[in-house]
């Protein structure tokens, strides 16, 4: 975020070297974190009104207004989320199965499908309010980011919290540097990990993991795929060695192993697209070369 207001002003390989740190202390607080960055990317962003900067960039930066994203308007395909102008404001109908934070959060970035094959960005409050339903998503890892599923039946945004709108791309999703950052989360469960077992190979292979995914960014998206998939698969054979490093208590509860291995599992998932599932199933043995 911007230093002036209140931001370190970073780039994106130091904030993909925090996100990394984070997530090998805890992946939930990752991850909720990187949801409200979303949203203060957003605000941040010089086509946001300057209205919506002023009122709620700082607070934001300073985090005493926190915020989760729902962007489920960018994904290819038939829309799961539809917005459409409204008397006042802009209506939302559809759903969106994963939003972060719910109780921890104060706004939602919602982007969802615009008239014209647009995408639209509006700021809802992260409140119970007339036709949004709202359902506790259960997960097997990282169920402490209190991520919940919205159904949106008729749900009005007042027009002053329009963020932007603009035409829908496809690739725009695909984007190497947008890639980048959801590698960190897989780096930081291996570079725990590897703190863990203690010096040997694995730390050579979190290097060359890491160096890779910074060295496609200025690639191109295949390229992005390939190290975002080899990541996670790195996670998953991470947390494999260091269950059979320390034997049998790594099936008790309130050990790492077990927490690390599913939190790897939600890694070969969270922040995938097509191109990185045909990877991983490659890698894993699931399908041929």
């Amino acid at each position: 975020m911007p230093q002036q207001a209140g931001g370190l002003g970073l780039d994106l390989l130091t904030t993909c070297a925090v996100t990394e740190e984070l997530a090998g202390g805890c992946l939930a607080t990752a991850f909720v974190w990187l949801q409200h960055r979303g949203l203060a990317m957003t605000l941040a962003a010089e086509t946001t009104p300057a209205a919506l900067r002023d009122q709620w960039l700082e607070p934001a930066c300073q985090g005493k207004v926190r915020g989760g994203v729902a962007l489920f308007g960018l994904i290819p395909g038939p829309p799961l989320l539809r917005a459409r102008p409204a008397e006042g404001g802009w209506r939302l109908d559809g759903e969106a199965p994963w939003v972060t934070g719910w109780g921890l959060i104060d706004l939602v970035l919602v982007v969802a499908r615009g008239p014209h094959d647009s995408v639209v960005s509006l700021i809802l409050d992260a409140a119970a309010q007339p036709g949004l339903t709202v359902t506790r998503q259960r997960l097997a890892a990282v169920n402490a980011s209190a991520t919940v599923r919205l159904d949106f039946d008729g749900v009005v945004v007042p027009a002053e919290r329009l963020a932007r709108q603009e035409a829908f791309d496809p690739a725009e999703s695909l984007r190497p540097d947008r890639l980048r950052v959801n590698g960190s989360l897989a780096l930081g469960v291996v570079a725990r990990c590897a703190r863990l077992l203690g010096p040997g190979p694995l730390d050579d292979e979190l290097a060359a993991c890491r160096s890779r995914l910074d060295d496609a960014i200025a690639a191109d998206a295949e390229a992005m795929a390939e190290a975002r998939a080899a990541a996670s698969e790195l996670a998953v054979r991470a947390t494999a060695a260091l269950a059979v490093r320390d034997g049998s208590r790594s099936i008790m509860a309130d050990t790492h192993p077990p927490r690390l291995a599913r939190e790897a599992l939600f890694l070969l998932v969270f922040g995938s697209r097509p191109a990185i599932k045909s990877v991983l199933l490659r890698q894993l043995g699931a399908t041929a070369g």
